[in-house]
């Protein structure tokens, strides 16, 4: 493995968290196995790994981008990081906010919708230990 993976591996983890890593890690196949490798370097071990901004401020662009490209399915898996990258929901709503301005109301809509029943289930799964 390359230091650029080693280090977005990291970054992964600490951004999303052991658990989901790892389950990730267990689906993985032949087929994907490639294009893992190159979003563990690219996506976790270069941008995700960068220090030009903060962890909280990456959360914030990456969930206002993937809701103004329709992007939906991986929102509630960026909102449940946010419980490690410190933003808050101030912050995303923020960022849904901008959404609706300059990509449409609809998209950032929609992404409000999945937030609310993401933080709904971050507090159950914390209410329940």
């Amino acid at each position: 493995m390359t230091d650029r993976f080693e280090q977005g591996m990291k970054t992964r983890r600490e951004v999303l968290g052991d658990a989901h890593v790892d389950r990730a890690e267990a689906s993985k196949t032949a087929f994907d196995t490639p294009f893992q490798t190159m979003i563990t370097e690219t996506a976790w071990g270069t941008v995700w790994s960068g220090d030009g901004i903060s962890r909280r401020e990456r959360s914030m662009l990456t969930l206002a981008l993937l809701a103004a490209t329709g992007n939906f399915e991986e929102i509630p898996m960026h909102v449940r990081a946010t419980a490690n990258t410190g933003a808050s929901q101030q912050d995303i709503m923020e960022a849904f906010q901008h959404v609706a301005i300059y990509a449409g109301v609809p998209k950032a809509n929609h992404a409000i919708k999945l937030a609310k029943a993401t933080f709904a289930e971050m507090e159950a799964s914390d209410g329940g230990e």
